[in-house]
């Protein structure tokens, strides 16, 4: 390591200590990078602009030894989440607010895959118009569901061009989105993929509503050398520092959510299809939106109000489908194991919040004339409601049932139940959380839940 480097780290390393915090609780604080000193210590450098903002951050707090342990946390989905204005308010609830949580949940439950096979689904319905099939994905996560989907896609449409606009706020998830990339502009090399940070209302058209802030955009346009998978892996990677730059985010004084620091789009596809791709890759400024299909997998935290769903989420997203094109709404359904531990713990607790037909009708009613554009389709529950499962081996659900099987259980319930840590504490103090898992898991013979999917299509003019 470079003098600087090794000055900066063992500056970070005294604020830990002195704090008594995480390296990489400091890192996330900081510049929105959890493994930040992982990185210095294995070689890595930052930019001059990057060292200012840690060294401003550690300079801040220090002033104020208290607003260490009562800096705001951001939600999972951001669970990179950077520096935020501290609050000395009670942090208003938000999902997914620990990163550890969020993988444990999607590395022993198949959610994601089902969501994807759901999603795959809506193909057959589209019929994609030059020049390219437009996909847009409100909230990538890890881009486990979108690589699925991908390769769904290239199996219907093997030599259509795709855009792929995917929304996501939280860097480390936006890290494990480009790893699972490079296969998929293998096997399809006319691809164009784009990964923002912006808002719902924004993040379709790749542009703030803000003047200012659309004049700050910060927009990136990545093509890809050579044509193995290694190859734009090691590029990818390369791109970090981009990322780390434009993917800051701050947590919101009033509801705590994650909003971006500086507004950012980031265009990624193969150098050898530039001139096939000419007139799919967006340009600043210029992105009409017309998306064949939306996918919006668990956008919003279930008990928000249906009203807020549509407002915030939903609107915004229709209004970017092209004539025929389909919005696929994912989110929790309950009445599952799931909900029955949740239960056990909080009695009259419910999983899900206003279900699909309360949204539909909500959607309907704020559109007003401009509803008889679109169709709607809520389905019976035998067609839209789906089940995903826990992993378990076969032999794990036994008479006595494994501590590491009953801890997946419970993390898997109180995750998908979207339960906050506050009301965690005096479940876990009293110790009856593992009991009531294993009851459940004895009466199921395992761990399941359930989702339920609607429809929203954009009509055609000429019906």
């Amino acid at each position: 390591m470079t003098t600087e480097v090794e000055t900066l780290l063992a500056e970070i390393e005294k604020y830990c200590r002195d704090n008594g915090i995480a390296e990489t609780t400091c890192g996330l604080q900081a510049v929105n990078d959890g493994k930040l000193c992982h990185r210095l210590r294995n070689g890595k450098s930052v930019t001059l602009a990057t060292a200012q903002k840690i060294r401003a951050f550690l300079a801040h707090t220090n002033n104020d030894p208290g607003q260490a342990a009562e800096q705001v946390s951001v939600s999972e989905r951001s669970a990179s989440a950077a520096r935020a204005p501290i609050s000395r308010k009670p942090r208003p609830f938000r999902f997914y607010d620990n990163r550890q949580k969020y993988l444990a949940f999607i590395n022993t439950c198949n959610e994601k895959w089902k969501v994807a096979e759901r999603a795959a689904d809506e193909l057959r319905h589209i019929t994609p118009q030059p020049p390219a099939f437009r996909l847009f994905d409100a909230g990538v996560g890890d881009g486990t569901v979108l690589s699925h989907l991908l390769r769904a896609m290239h199996r219907r449409f093997p030599t259509i061009p795709f855009l792929v606009v995917a929304k996501e706020i939280s860097l480390e998830d936006v890290r494990l989105s480009l790893e699972k990339l490079p296969d998929r502009l293998v096997e399809h090399p006319s691809s164009v993929i784009v990964i923002t940070n912006l808002y719902y209302s924004e993040a379709p058209w790749l542009m703030p509503r803000d003047v200012s802030k659309a004049a700050a955009l910060n927009w990136h346009e990545i093509s890809l050398e050579g044509a193995s998978a290694h190859e734009y892996g090691e590029q990818l990677r390369g791109i970090d520092p981009l990322l780390v730059d434009g993917w800051q985010v701050r947590a919101s004084e009033e509801t705590g959510n994650p909003l971006y620091t500086r507004p950012s789009v980031l265009v990624i596809y193969r150098r050898d299809n530039r001139f096939l791709l000419d007139s799919v890759i967006p340009h600043q400024g210029q992105v009409r939106g017309d998306y064949d299909l939306v996918l919006a997998s668990q956008p919003w935290r279930n008990r928000m109000s249906a009203k807020f769903k549509v407002d915030k989420v939903l609107l915004p997203l229709i209004r970017s489908l092209r004539e025929g094109g389909r919005l696929l709404g994912i989110q929790s359904f309950g009445q599952d194991p799931g909900e029955e531990i949740i239960k056990a713990m909080w009695p009259g607790e419910s999983v899900a919040g206003a279900d699909r037909h309360e949204l539909i009708q909500v959607l309907k009613e704020t559109l007003g004339n401009e509803s008889r554009g679109y169709s709607f389709s809520a389905g019976s529950d035998a067609k839209s409601v789906f089940k995903y499962q826990m992993h378990t081996l076969p032999e794990e659900i036994a008479d006595s049932i494994g501590t590491s099987t009953l801890f997946a259980a419970w993390n898997a319930a109180i995750y998908a139940g979207q339960i906050d840590d506050e009301r965690l504490e005096a479940v876990i103090t009293e110790g009856r959380y593992l009991d009531a898992t294993a009851r459940v898991l004895h009466e199921h013979n395992g761990l399941w839940f359930q989702d339920e999917s609607f429809v929203v299509s954009r009509r055609s003019a000429l019906r």
